[in-house]
């Protein structure tokens, strides 16, 4: 078995990127503190082709060098906007039928293995601040709350890795219809 090389994966150029059809999938960073994270979530929105990241509140933006370090490139290919209330956005978006899940531990919050994805359906995924979470008012407004299963020691997951969890599980849904 041999490893393929970058030139043999036939990968989008950035205007490809632009002008193919995206997953109904928005990204919302709501007060993120780590520019390696903002940068990793870039590149797995990349990977999957995600309609769009919002940032907010005070996460950072790109150009910024340690963002574009983890990113490589991908803040180029993937649509992005500040927007600095995350409940300010999300109360536009659900005016648009966008439908917000919060990934998040939460009272009456729906495993993501249980989670049955809508076709036609255009999903906000929140991912919240590395200590703090997402916000309670966010929480409070989103239309379902989503927790990843776990099974060890630790309380939570690293953001990037949540969010590579939670694209990857929508996306193998989406696909399957």
């Amino acid at each position: 078995m041999r490893k393929l090389k970058n030139s043999e994966l036939e990968r989008l150029s950035v205007k490809e990127f632009k002008d193919v059809k995206k997953t109904p999938i928005i990204i919302i960073l709501d007060n993120i503190r780590s520019l390696n994270n903002i940068g990793s979530v870039f590149r797995t929105s990349d990977a999957f082709l995600i309609e769009k990241i919002y940032l907010c509140g005070i996460t950072a933006q790109p150009p910024h060098k340690d963002i574009t370090k983890t990113a490589l490139g991908s803040t180029d290919a993937v649509d992005w906007e500040y927007v600095e209330d995350t409940l300010t956005l999300i109360k536009d978006l659900q005016a648009k039928k966008v439908k917000i899940c919060s990934i998040e531990q939460a009272e009456q919050a729906v495993m993501l293995d249980d989670f049955k994805v809508e076709t036609n359906t255009t999903y906000a995924l929140v991912f919240g601040n590395e200590v703090k979470g997402v916000q309670q008012t966010v929480v409070s407004q989103s239309d379902v709350v989503i927790e990843i299963p776990q099974f060890g020691t630790k309380h939570s997951l690293n953001i990037s890795v949540s969010c590579g969890v939670v694209i990857w599980d929508f996306f193998s849904k989406l696909k399957q219809h």
